[in-house]
Formats: structure tokens, C-alpha cells, sequence
């Protein structure tokens, strides 16, 4: 085996993190977006691929219930660091976000004021084939707008893992490290159809009593991933530990596990993963990979685009199962498990599914759609 390269998880550096449960977060980095401008608004949707009126047109936004564009649901993502993904204890080990467990009470209207509370909600030991010893490390944040409503709240973990033992004993990615798979024309052609027909419902309603149980989404694909894509993402979704200069530099004497040496002995960020095909070989990945958030936030694309306008995401949950390298696609599928009613209102519950292009489970979703009816 080779000498280590990187820090090791210690039963002291686990038991100080375990203090830490259950108390409220007062001193973690400020969020991307602080208001839903729209702006804000659009930069992120463009950075998932979604161009969905309701997020990014005000001409259009103004003839629906809202009167103004609204922040699609993964916004959320944004304003606050710690749900996706900062997290405290264990400096220097990599922390890979691994899924989220969303509730949204009201919806975000454009130019609302979002401030959040967070806490450690749990540190889950694991045994996993990427890194073998492994630790879920859990959150809880909450969502307020300036009226001090409560708009959203979430769970979402990270994996703790060696970086020395992911790269030199995970058996995770035997199969597909360095792998390269050119694609041919006709895939590409191909697979360019289903961008061609991706349907926004929009303005036309998604009736609850039109809904039937088993009825299938439609497939949404997303990719081929590309690092150029992966740098969308970060535009609108601001990344965790992008720092340019002497705020690089602040950032690294406050917090030393976050600059990490790169080729020129110059201390960079743990966040090039997504760029750095090198570095991401080093810490046991296939090569540079999409974000965690980034695909939780395709899985809810996939349910806005179907509900329409006056449909409602209520709850989302993601577990993220293996990382999308660059020049994988994926794609995802969606059926209706569920239609129930409750206090008044019309659900339906809706299974997901994202695999790979060779086939490989990429992530599930499990979702509450609240649709308008006919009644």
C-alpha cells in the first residue's frame, strides 16, 4: 500500500464531533444567495438545465397564481451552506453529500429574505464498499422568510471517508476507474431526443382526479456530465469552498483541512473533485464527478416539470448511490405509487429511479406532489 496522503479519522476526532449533537450552528460561512432575486432564481435553474418559465420569465410569471417569477424548489440549496454539504469536526477528511430529506410549506416568492438554523442531528457509523469505514454525518436545517414563516425544512448528510483508504482499497469503482467510453454519433442523436421532447405542464393543469396510480413520468436525461457542466452548477449553486485569492487564503489559515495541496505545492480547495480529474482519482472517485446537490435538485426538475404551475412539491427524498463521472448520462424515471387526500388537500406519491447509461442505480427519489382538483 502507498504511504499516506491525507489526515486518517480518529476515535478523538469522532468523539469531539459527537459533542456537537444537537446544537444550534452559530458560526458557519455565509449562504450564496441571502434573498431570491431573480437573478439568483435563474442562475441556479440554468445551472440544473432548467428552463422552466415559472423560475425564469416574469412576462410569463405575471399571468400565473404567483403574478412573478417564484424560486423553483431546489433553490434552497443556496441559501444555506450547510445543507449542502459544509460540515464541521474531522479536518482534513473528505466529506461526499450523499442525500437529503426536504419539506416545503410555502412556496418562495421572488425578492423573499431567507435566514436558516441548523444543528447535528446524528453520526451513523457504516461499512461501505467506497471507503469501507465510513460515517453519516446528518443535519437539520430550517427555512424562514423575512415575515418569519417557515417556507422549508431538511435533513441532509455527508459520508465521511478516507481518502487513502477509498483510493487504495474501495472496490466500489474497480470496474470503471480511468475507464474512458467514447460516444458515438447515433448515441448522442439518440439520446438528444429525449431533450427534444421534454415537456414543461406549465399553464395546463395536472388535475388529481386525471392521475392514475402506475402512470409513469416521462424520462428525463440529464448529461453527458461534463466539467463544463459541473461549473454551471457551481455558478448558481455557489459551491462550498470556492474562494478566489486572499479570501482563498482567509479561508485556509481559519480553516486548514480545506487546502489541500495541488500539483504546484499550492493549497486548493477539497471542492476540485468536480474538476480536478486527478485529484478525484486520488480521493477513490471514478474522475471528476457532478455535485450531490446538483442531482438531488434534476430528481425535483423531473417532479416540477410534471406537476405544472399549480401543482405544489411538498416533500422530496434523495439518496445519492454512486458518483456520475464525467461523460456519464443518466436518466430518470418516475411512476405515481400513491393518490391519497389529506386535511383537504390532493397527493399523489411518486417513486424515482436514475441509472447510468450502462445501467448502474445513480440515485432514487421518493416525492409528495400536491395537484389542484377538479372539485
Amino acid at each position: 500500500m502507498s504511504e499516506n496522503k491525507f489526515p486518517k479519522i480518529t476515535e478523538e476526532g469522532l468523539a469531539s464531533l459527537r459533542e456537537r449533537i444537537g446544537v444550534k450552528i452559530t458560526n458557519t460561512i455565509e449562504p450564496w444567495n441571502y434573498e431570491a432575486t431573480r437573478d439568483a432564481i435563474r442562475h441556479y435553474a440554468h445551472g440544473i438545465g432548467d428552463d422552466n418559465p415559472l423560475w425564469c420569465d416574469p412576462e410569463y410569471a405575471k399571468n400565473t397564481k404567483f403574478g412573478d417569477v417564484v424560486a423553483l424548489p431546489s433553490f434552497m440549496f443556496t441559501t444555506s451552506r450547510i445543507i449542502s454539504g459544509y460540515c464541521g469536526g474531522l479536518s482534513g477528511i473528505h466529506a461526499m453529500w450523499a442525500g437529503a430529506d426536504w419539506n416545503w410549506h410555502k412556496p418562495v416568492l421572488r425578492n423573499d429574505e431567507i435566514r436558516t438554523e441548523a444543528y447535528l442531528k446524528d453520526l451513523v457509523e457504516h461499512q461501505t464498499k467506497f471507503a469501507g469505514r465510513s460515517f453519516q454525518q446528518i443535519y437539520h436545517v430550517d427555512f424562514y422568510n423575512q415575515h418569519g414563516d417557515l417556507v422549508a425544512d431538511a435533513d441532509s448528510w455527508v459520508f465521511r471517508t478516507d481518502r487513502d483508504e477509498a483510493r487504495e482499497r474501495g472496490t466500489k469503482y474497480t470496474d470503471v476507474k480511468g475507464k474512458v467510453e467514447p460516444h458515438t454519433d447515433e448515441q448522442l442523436a439518440e439520446w438528444s431526443k429525449l431533450y427534444d421532447k421534454e415537456e414543461i405542464r406549465g399553464a395546463t393543469p395536472r388535475y388529481w382526479e386525471d392521475v392514475m396510480e402506475g402512470e409513469e413520468l416521462p424520462t428525463m436525461m440529464k448529461g453527458p456530465m461534463t466539467v463544463t457542466g459541473f461549473i454551471c452548477y457551481a455558478q448558481g449553486w455557489g459551491g462550498l469552498y470556492i474562494r478566489a485569492n486572499k479570501l482563498a487564503y482567509k479561508m485556509q489559515q481559519a480553516h486548514p483541512g480545506t487546502g489541500i495541496k495541488n500539483r504546484f505545492n499550492v493549497p486548493d480547495c477539497p471542492e476540485r473533485v468536480h474538476w480536478d480529474e486527478d485529484f478525484a482519482l486520488q480521493v477513490g472517485a471514478p474522475g471528476a464527478y457532478d455535485y450531490g446537490p446538483e442531482r438531488t435538485s434534476w430528481l425535483t426538475h423531473h417532479c416540477t416539470n410534471w406537476m405544472g404551475d399549480d401543482g405544489f412539491l411538498s416533500k422530496h427524498k434523495s439518496q445519492i448511490r454512486r458518483h456520475n463521472p464525467d461523460g456519464d448520462v443518466i436518466f430518470i424515471k418516475g411512476q405515481v405509487t400513491r393518490k391519497f387526500q389529506e386535511n383537504g388537500k390532493c397527493y399523489v406519491e411518486i417513486s424515482q429511479r436514475a441509472e447510468t447509461h450502462r445501467g448502474e442505480l445513480s440515485a432514487t427519489g421518493a416525492a409528495i406532489v400536491e395537484l389542484p382538483s377538479r372539485g
